[in-house]
């Protein structure tokens, strides 16, 4: 957790402002969503020769847009948010910035991709992923336009902050983005169904098939990495590892942070995150030769010490003074320890399959 102030949508306020959304979703801390660059000309040697079939079938499909017609706004959106209450409205605006945000993000990183690269299988794939997260991110501030707080996504552009990683890295982190979106927005959706009268807004209408182009953006970085082994070999499981558990701890930690989100929707925040950790590592097996052990009790008490320490360091901030600096800094050890024992818990380790593509059958 870093030093910066977070903004946060304030449950006594009437109604979030545009220019207070756009700080909310600008902001930039452990939890936030990022906005990535990476080397470009690296992009070029990549090679999909190894899943050249299951990449051409994964291909046609994304350029048949199963979704062309989905994201349609409906004018029945207004005044929904506006007509929540207070501290539903505050969390549910941070939820739909938090994920408006970072599906841009993933837009942003795409289309630069398919701008900058000269190879012909990889410029294909990111203007098909770009136009999909453009339709996603754009959806969503429609529903927040609704309420008079949209963000100007082309002003978010050139303010947020950059964060520069390897190819590897961001194959790695986008996987696990997009497979945990598919889950979580799947598991709500499922529930949802179970439970209409838990259903505050009718954006969740749009989760299932929303969802579906999460996954196969997921099967596309599955399908980059099979294709260069060593990227799931030796010390990269290492990287993985990291990888998997810092996706893990920073859901654990943003979703507790809303408990009358998770109320409302009537779902526990815990039971709610490890279904989600569950389906993400079922699936995750195409691709990762290891996972984490989400089951064993060592696991969760140290997720939730963790969270605990994600607490503290937040008392800290809204303390201040030499206590709360204090206070920051037990809870930053707190979170840092934490981590590390769940890092080098014994992994679960398999085989990977000859047939990498999956279907969303959750």
């Amino acid at each position: 957790m870093n030093a910066q102030t977070e903004v946060k949508a304030d449950p006594n306020q009437k109604m979030m402002t545009s220019d207070e959304a756009m700080a909310l979703a600008t902001q930039d801390t452990v939890l936030t969503p990022r906005f990535y660059t990476t080397d470009f000309d690296a992009l070029d040697a990549i090679d999909v020769s190894l899943v050249r079939e299951e990449w051409d079938q994964l291909i046609a499909d994304m350029v048949g847009d199963p979704n062309k017609t989905h994201f349609r706004h409906k004018d029945d959106f207004a005044g929904i948010i506006e007509g929540l209450e207070p501290e539903l409205r505050a969390e549910f605006t941070d939820f739909l910035v938090s994920s408006m945000t970072s599906e841009f993000s993933g837009c942003v990183l795409y289309a630069e991709i398919a701008k900058r690269t000269k190879n012909p299988d990889v410029k294909q794939l990111f203007k098909l992923l770009a136009r999909d997260e453009s339709r996603h991110a754009g959806f969503i501030n429609e529903s927040l336009k609704d309420a008079g707080i949209g963000v100007d996504l082309g002003f978010l552009t050139k303010t947020k902050k950059y964060t520069y990683f390897r190819p590897k890295f961001i194959w790695y982190a986008v996987y696990l983005s997009e497979k945990i979106g598919y889950a979580r927005y799947i598991t709500i959706y499922r529930h949802l169904e179970k439970h209409p009268e838990n259903k505050f807004h009718p954006i969740f209408d749009w989760f299932e098939e929303w969802c579906n182009d999460e996954f196969r953006h997921g099967e596309a970085f599955a399908m980059l990495m099979r294709a260069d082994p060593k990227l799931l070999e030796g010390h990269n499981k290492l990287w993985i590892r990291f990888f998997l558990l810092s996706v893990y701890a920073t859901m654990y930690v943003r979703d507790h942070a809303r408990p009358v989100f998770h109320k409302a929707l009537g779902v526990d925040p815990t039971e709610y995150d490890y279904e989600v950790f569950d389906i993400c590592n079922t699936i995750a097996r195409q691709v990762y030769p290891v996972e984490l052990d989400i089951d064993d009790p060592k696991f969760r008490a140290r997720m939730e010490a963790l969270r605990q320490a994600a607490l503290r360091i937040e008392d800290g901030k809204a303390q201040g003074g030499i206590g709360g600096l204090m206070k920051r800094a037990s809870g930053m050890a707190g979170a840092g320890y934490n981590f590390v024992r769940m890092y080098f818990q014994r992994p679960k380790t398999h085989r990977l399959p000859a047939k990498i593509r999956l279907q969303p059958a959750w």
